[in-house]
């Protein structure tokens, strides 16, 4: 009998990426870190910031004008691209999937290897239980990036769901490599049951055979 694998509570994927491609901001994102808050310099719309710019200065401050530089930088041709995957976001934490699919897809019609529009719509495909396609734009967005940890971790949830336990040990192990001892922590109970899994389920076979 299949053993059931039983998730630690606090393994939830990590959440969108946000595009910051022309931004000065840098560092690790996950979803507790979606709207860091505005430094205590005040930053100009006259200072010479594209429309994405302003537009991502905006959306990092959570006003909701962003949507509508993101869709005035489209129409300029400004880091369309990059544009379409933040609207996307913005539309997913609306609750509009259909929407969100519509602009992370835009993302990608503009450019094939967008990783964030990949991982994004990975993330939006585990949302609504199609773990398949999930599947298939992490690892391209994992192969497009392949430094970046989160797309590990959440392929790791994805095979650990379809009851895939070596892939999903090994891109949880992946994850750990890229991360600090601290956040690699994160991983380690998920990774305890899915080798216990994995012993009982190889313990299984042999006692069968």
């Amino acid at each position: 009998m299949a053993q059931i694998l039983k998730f630690p509570v606090h393994a939830s994927k990590f959440g969108y990426k946000r595009v910051r491609k022309r931004a000065t901001q840098q560092g690790n994102q996950d979803q507790l870190d979606l709207f860091p808050g505005p430094t205590a310099e005040i930053l100009s719309f006259e200072s010479g910031l594209g429309l994405f710019e302003q537009a991502l200065l905006l959306d990092e401050r959570g006003d909701s004008h962003a949507a509508e530089l993101y869709e005035q930088a489209i129409h300029d041709h400004d880091c369309v691209a990059d544009a379409y995957c933040n609207l996307g976001i913005l539309e997913s934490q609306k609750g509009n999937a259909a929407k969100a699919v519509d602009h992370f897809t835009a993302s990608l019609q503009f450019d094939p290897r967008h990783s964030e529009a990949h991982y994004n719509l990975g993330n939006l495909y585990f949302e609504v239980n199609d773990l398949r396609l999930a599947q298939v734009h992490y690892e391209i967005a994992a192969k497009i990036e392949p430094s970046f940890p989160n797309v590990y971790f959440n392929l790791g949830l994805v095979h650990a769901s379809n009851n895939e336990l070596a892939p999903a040990i090994n891109a949880l192990c992946k994850y750990q490599e890229l991360v600090s001892e601290d956040e690699a922590h994160i991983a380690d109970d998920l990774l305890k049951n899915l080798k216990k899994s994995l012993t009982a389920s190889k313990n299984s076979q042999l006692g069968a055979s």
